[in-house]
């Protein structure tokens, strides 16, 4: 598709000198000052804007915004709808081949033309790249992609008729990018993508200072799905809940998401100058082994599966959801006993019935049990890693709980430690140079898409985002077989049993659930906490 690259070379100057430099943005003073200007406030941090070198929620509330997507959310129904897609995409009779058209016409900000060959390139990159903490895990069932004109996208499925490729087209593994601006190998730095106005979403990125500020302005050429009710956001990242709960109640900013303590939530519920507005729940909050370095694990001192495995159902045995939920979070999460949340098909509450007092529980008596049964000594030492600024800061009185509980009885002798979010992140996984840096850690899952296979395929099949050594080939072919099932009561039953057997394993252990909370201005209008669990600015308008 030549024509791209001369168009590209027409670029003048006098445009590219126009652009906006990074390094920071402009504050034009308090929230209730122009009303088409939308200031959000968050303690979340950005990884990569690059939709190939991260899978969080802070980078992820970046790209969403800027970047189009084969499909999307509609803020109007919650159905999955096309963006800069033409339709809702077609099988083949032999359920290998979906295709998609895409609409013509399509540019970037830039003024390339934003071709099926951009599609292509998007999603061939993420899985050339690989990186460690990018989203390469949720195009598993992808065997490769075609673009054989400039509107006709061709997926070849490894799953016939997989029911959760349109999500996946949906998720952090599906921006769109520009392919003359972004590198085929290796990640792009911010810089590069804001100076060459790479973006064809809702809105351009107009400016950015790495996790302080943030300014985005409205994409007229934008032809999808969300087209932008306001003409400026501009972002302001918090070290901490405390000042984004004062910034909200000021006036400083307009909107308050991620993450405010429960204690706040429950006291800005009660201040009159400020409406509080929750979504639908489906964040997860769980504790992640390392199978390498925890407790007996295959590279420690003393390697041994039996033992290795007796410490995780040790740990499964004396955690108390309940108290958690209750003192910590304020009833704000609410415990849960399974991998699929409740509310979605296949959710079934193993743990509740396979550890404790199999009634929710915990049980020191079944703990000290199963170590005694495998010839683990006692006490264990545990080193237990948390995250004190990504998932909020009632982290610390959470892990703070889970080190009591686990010290219960004297069976285990708990090490905690924090890291701040943008260390943690490489630290915690494994990859072929490392064996990763944390035994037993903390990590929150905000979904990709409504559906039960985003809370199996990324945590426990082969390639998967956790990176923590884990893999069995049984629960890797049953989440394939799950995600081309048809049969909804088949694939119930495909889904209840991998918890079973991964309830038997424990390479994770899932703690709580959660809603979806936003602080806003009362003269704000417009956010829409979504069943995508995302918070897109489109549809935000101020008085």
């Amino acid at each position: 598709m030549n024509h791209k690259k001369i168009m590209a070379a027409a670029v003048s100057v006098a445009a590219l000198a126009s652009l906006a430099a990074c390094g920071g943005v402009k504050d034009s003073g308090s929230a209730s000052g122009n009303a088409d200007v939308i200031t959000v406030g968050t303690t979340d941090k950005v990884t990569s804007i690059d939709p190939a070198g991260s899978y969080d929620n802070g980078s992820y509330a970046v790209q969403i915004n800027v970047f189009p997507f084969l499909y999307a959310q509609d803020y109007n129904t919650s159905e999955l709808s096309p963006d800069i897609a033409a339709d809702n995409g077609t099988w083949s009779d032999d359920g290998t081949e979906f295709t998609v058209k895409i609409k013509s016409g399509l540019k970037f900000a830039n003024g390339h033309d934003l071709t099926s060959s951009d599609v292509k390139f998007s999603f061939d990159r993420v899985n050339t790249i690989n990186d460690e903490n990018g989203p390469s895990s949720l195009l598993a069932n992808i065997e490769s992609v075609d673009a054989p004109d400039d509107t006709t996208v061709v997926f070849h499925s490894k799953v016939k008729n997989d029911v959760t490729l349109k999500q996946v087209l949906s998720s952090p593994a599906g921006p769109i990018v520009d392919e003359e601006v972004f590198s085929a190998n290796k990640l792009t730095d911010a810089d590069t993508i804001i100076k060459e106005k790479a973006f064809a979403g809702p809105y351009i990125l107009t400016s950015y200072k790495a996790n302080e500020v943030a300014g985005y302005s409205k994409n007229d050429s934008y032809q999808g799905l969300t087209p932008a009710k306001n003409s400026t956001v501009q972002v302001k990242y918090f070290a901490d809940s405390s000042n984004l709960k004062m910034a909200v109640q000021q006036g400083q900013i307009d909107v308050a998401y991620r993450s405010l303590t429960p204690t706040d939530i429950d006291d800005l519920s009660k201040d009159s100058k400020v409406k509080v507005v929750k979504g639908p729940g489906g964040e997860e909050r769980f504790l992640v082994f390392n199978f390498n370095i925890q407790p007996y694990g295959t590279k420690s001192d003393e390697p041994n599966a039996d033992k290795a495995k007796a410490v995780r159902q040790a740990v499964a045995n004396l955690i108390d959801r309940e108290e958690l939920a209750t003192k910590v979070y304020k009833d704000t999460y609410t415990p849960m006993y399974s991998y699929i949340p409740d509310g979605l098909v296949g959710h079934e509450d193993t743990f509740k019935t396979a550890y404790g007092d199999s009634n929710g529980k915990p049980s020191a008596d079944k703990a000290k049990k199963v170590l005694e049964d495998a010839g683990v000594s006692t006490p264990v030492e545990l080193k237990l890693q948390y995250n004190p600024d990504h998932y909020g800061s009632s982290s610390a009185d959470e892990y703070a709980a889970l080190k009591a509980q686990l010290e219960e009885g004297g069976l285990f002798k708990v090490d905690l430690q924090s890291t701040e979010w943008t260390q943690y992140n490489k630290d915690r996984v494994v990859t072929e140079d490392s064996d990763g840096s944390y035994p037993v850690y903390q990590l929150g899952w905000f979904p990709d898409y409504s559906d039960p296979d985003n809370y199996l395929s990324p945590f426990f099949r082969d390639g998967n985002f956790v990176n923590n050594a884990y893999s069995n080939s049984e629960i890797n072919n049953l989440i394939m077989e799950q995600a081309g099932e048809t049969d909804e009561s088949a694939r119930e039953d495909l889904l209840k049993k991998i918890q079973t057997l991964e309830t038997e394993d424990l390479s994770t252990i899932p703690l709580l659930q959660g809603a979806q909370v936003a602080v806003t201005g009362t003269n704000v209008k417009g956010v829409v906490l979504d069943a995508s669990f995302r918070f897109r600015f489109a549809s935000v308008t101020k008085a």
